[in-house]
């Protein structure tokens, strides 16, 4: 009996204890979700400095290059040889073309040469990262068959020239119909770690990721925690192009676009994403005119004049958008 009892002593003890351990973990994970993430005031930040376009310490709207090209959807970065290289397409008489151009202050732009386009079918939505092991990797929409094209050049010279050392092209894997708007997280010679989106069941844009192997090896996987971080809010047409990875006061962040409503372009809305945290909130981004809509957003760590900024391009519908915004939106904020 006295077995029995010290045994049932133990097992009470030992049942109160793991009740008192879990009551300490809930008590924990209060705590930790009353406090917040520990990047929620790095986001908060970052979040104040782009969304003002008002207050930017530079800015240009309806962008062009220096021969009238239009700069859709940029995506400029730092040159290591000095200044800066944008990326953009630009459509002619209904077919896209992607062109190269350089800046030494981020407003005015001169044209380089044209990359694609023209003898390839139609080419769009570009993006461009300095190789880790040195030269430069591009990616963009590809047509015909609407897929992913890849490209490497070795160094600036090669750019310039138009001079590829080394390309691929993507099969469709995870759409029947489309795969496009890329954006590189990470890029060497050897190996590119590629953001994208792909129209599932034909019908609305979602996001997928994929690697590149050797420039000659391709897998892609879909991201549906990134999407749920947009349908959280009501997004319910497409979830498209997107840059990333920008480090912030030590965190890693995003910008993606998501459109309220199918088929409407006056819906579109940038979002900021908190890769540490899975977690996305829209912009509330301000112009002179008040225009609404905002597409196609990168942002880049740069430093100009001897200062560290943030740059930020967006494309501006021309639905919902003010007088004199709709078309490629360039600007600054230095910090």
């Amino acid at each position: 009996m006295r077995i029995l009892l010290n045994g049932l002593f133990l097992t009470l003890l030992l049942s109160a204890c793991a009740k008192n351990k879990e009551s300490l973990k809930l008590s924990t994970d209060l705590a930790v979700a009353a406090a917040g993430a520990p990047s929620d005031p790095a986001r908060a930040a970052l979040k104040t400095l782009i969304s003002n376009v008002t207050t930017a310490t530079a800015k240009v709207y309806n962008a062009k290059d220096n021969v009238g090209h239009t700069m859709d959807c940029a995506k400029i970065i730092a040159n290591p040889s000095g200044g800066f290289i944008a990326v953009y397409h630009t459509y002619v008489n209904g077919s896209a073309k992607v062109n190269l151009a350089t800046s030494t202050n981020l407003l005015t732009w001169t044209w380089i040469r044209e990359l694609a386009g023209s003898n390839t079918g139609s080419a769009s939505q570009p993006t461009i990262k300095v190789a880790s092991d040195g030269g430069f990797v591009m990616a963009w929409e590809q047509e015909p068959s609407n897929h992913l094209k890849f490209v490497y050049f070795k160094n600036w010279a090669d750019l310039q020239n138009g001079v590829v050392n080394k390309s691929y092209e993507a099969s469709r894997t995870l759409s029947s119909c489309a795969e496009g708007t890329p954006n590189l997280y990470a890029a060497s010679s050897t190996r590119l770690d590629v953001g994208f989106h792909y129209y599932a069941n034909c019908d609305v844009d979602r996001q997928a990721r994929g690697t590149l192997t050797n420039f000659n090896n391709w897998s892609a996987a879909t991201q549906s925690n990134f999407d749920n971080a947009l349908l959280y809010w009501g997004v319910a047409g497409n979830i498209g192009d997107r840059d990333g990875y920008l480090n912030y006061q030590g965190y890693n962040f995003g910008l993606i676009e998501g459109q309220f409503t199918k088929g409407d372009f006056g819906t579109w809305r940038t979002f900021i994403y908190d890769y540490s945290t899975g977690n996305a909130e829209q912009l509330n981004i301000q112009t002179n005119g008040g225009s609404l809509a905002f597409a196609n957003p990168t942002f880049t760590d740069v430093v100009i004049n001897g200062q560290h900024a943030i740059l930020v391009t967006l494309f501006v519908p021309s639905e919902n958008s003010a007088a004199g915004e709709a078309g490629e939106l360039i600007y600054y904020k230095t910090y």
